[in-house]
């Protein structure tokens, strides 16, 4: 069987996958790329995910792309307008032709000896096995199963005679117009559904546990399109997005260090919008602090308005058992429901899955530590992308392919061949990847990597500190070791030749962003 090899292999097509593909052409021009998606179109989560209302919890100045202005009126997108955006920008950079659809990446095995990454590929239906080889992977494949959502063990679910329907596996068909409508869950899904449903529902309720923090933006951002009326095109989207980011820094900085001040100014945004006479404390308001869980986001307090005209309703309780008509509560209470939707959460599945070995010996993710973010201690010539849990996703997705590009330039400069980050253990303190209490990210802790305290193994949650790390900072680190030859690269490190530096202008040109690369 023949293996066709590339210099970067891509694995995701969507917003990250995109994004790597561009910086690649624009930062590594030489370089030879494909981008291999398991599904058969572009657009990842903003094409797998069709429940009604599906929209964006980030604004799209920072959730668009750096190179390619978001030209809408709304900042807080649907889907739909989500999904164009990403194909548009795929076709309009020749993106598009890069693509291997269909091709579900089943393992990957790194060899030191011939410092390339063998790649297991089932194709199409049939799953045909294939091979590609590469020099370097780059996962943009995003941090859930794609396959299924979680959905707990609920008692008595088979009794219920209606419709029980996960968002992530949306039947097109469904029909609810007249219906009753429980959604289990008070996260960025629900949400959105709530007021989705409401317009059609006989009547829709959101059933939680517990609450969430809510907050309520404008859908359009006045200020950002005022600035686009303005300024020419490509400076309005750099201001609009710099606006946004400052903002969204301070209000986390502000729940981080003022935990109190954020909780009462959010509860006070939550008044504005519902009766006087409505239960805040009971539905609004968390026993966590804000940010330990993602803030969700509602535009124009479509949320509240569904409730306060009585199209909606919160109950904040716990299930008993589902019944034949509804669901019982713990309090004795039961919903009547036609339709229950379980808005539950994701399962996280690192690399989509994707088993992945060195030199023979199995990769276990949540025994590594994430290096700068992106690569994982010990593993060769290897990236992944993972986004910001306090701001846009597309924000970390640019820099981490700006790094990853000035890191394969590094090493086209010196000669080398395998580059791996190593850590010494013994100076890092674990902790979780991710800083949320939320359920979903607390169930799949142990497979995640572990970040450490210090960096370059700690995973800021700051655009701006990254920005300088990853666009500034010195590629050699004195962390990342690299190697000219094929004989064996350890895991441990230990192997291998450190490199000797050039003169003083190679050094500044090396730590220097490529001449073809456009600033973020």
């Amino acid at each position: 069987m023949s293996i066709e090899h590339f210099d970067v292999l891509i694995i995701g097509a969507g917003l990250s996958g995109v994004a790597a593909g561009y910086h690649l052409q624009a930062r590594c021009p030489g370089k030879r790329y494909a981008i291999l998606e398991a599904r058969s179109a572009i657009g990842g989560t903003w094409d797998l995910f069709r429940y009604p209302g599906i929209r964006s919890d980030s604004d799209m100045f920072t959730l668009g792309y750096s190179f390619r202005p978001w030209k809408e009126a709304k900042a807080i997108a649907d889907g739909t307008s989500i999904r164009e955006y990403v194909r548009d920008t795929a076709r309009e950079y020749g993106i598009d032709r890069h693509i291997r659809f269909n091709h579900r990446v089943r393992s990957v095995t790194w060899s030191s000896e011939h410092a390339r990454w063998t790649v297991e590929v089932d194709v199409g239906a049939g799953e045909e096995r294939v091979r590609f080889s590469c020099s370097f992977l780059y996962v943009c494949s995003g941090y859930y199963s794609y396959e299924s959502g979680y959905t707990p063990s609920f008692p008595g679910r088979e009794d219920f005679q209606g419709q029980v329907i996960h968002p992530q596996a949306w039947p097109q068909d469904l029909d609810y117009r007249g219906k009753r409508v429980v959604i289990i869950g008070s996260g960025a899904t629900a949400v959105t559904l709530v007021p989705a449903m409401a317009a059609d529902a006989a009547h829709v309720t959101m059933l939680q546990r517990s609450p969430s923090y809510v907050a309520s933006l404008p859908a359009e951002d006045p200020i950002a399109n005022a600035i686009r009326e303005r300024l020419p095109e490509r400076i309005a989207h750099r201001v609009a997005r710099w606006k946004n980011v400052g903002i969204s820094l301070v209000m986390y900085q502000l729940c981080q260090r003022a935990p109190g001040l954020a909780r009462r100014m959010l509860r006070s945004g939550v008044a504005r919008h519902l009766p006087p006479d409505f239960d805040i404390d009971t539905h609004f308001n968390p026993r966590y602090d804000p940010w330990d869980q993602r803030l969700c986001l509602v535009p124009d307090a479509d949320l509240f308005r569904a409730v306060t005209e009585g199209r909606a309703s919160v109950v904040t309780d716990r299930i008993r058992t589902f019944t034949k008509a509804g669901i019982l509560l713990e309090s004795g209470k039961e919903l009547p429901a036609d339709i229950i939707v379980t808005a539950t959460g994701l399962q996280l599945l690192l690399c989509g899955g994707i088993r992945i070995s060195v030199d023979g010996a199995a990769v276990d993710a949540g025994r590594t530590f994430i290096y700068k973010g992106l690569m994982l201690g010990g593993v060769p010539n290897f990236a992944l992308c993972f986004g910001y849990t306090n701001a846009s996703w597309t924000l970390r997705a640019e820099l981490a392919s700006t790094y990853v590009c000035r890191l394969l330039n590094h090493m086209d400069r010196h000669g080398y061949r395998q580059c791996v980050p190593h850590p010494d253990e013994s100076m890092l303190e674990p902790r979780p990847l991710l800083g949320l209490t939320s359920g979903y990210v607390q169930r799949s802790v142990d497979h995640l990597p572990r970040q450490g305290s210090k960096a370059p193994w700690y995973f800021r949650q700051n655009y701006v500190l990254d920005l300088l790390a990853m666009k500034l900072g010195p590629v050699d680190d004195g962390t990342m070791v690299f190697s000219k030859g094929a004989r064996p690269l350890r895991r441990d490190g230990t192997a291998t030749e450190r490199p000797r530096h050039a003169d003083a202008h190679q050094d500044a040109e090396a730590n220097a962003a490529p001449a073809s690369g456009r600033p973020l």
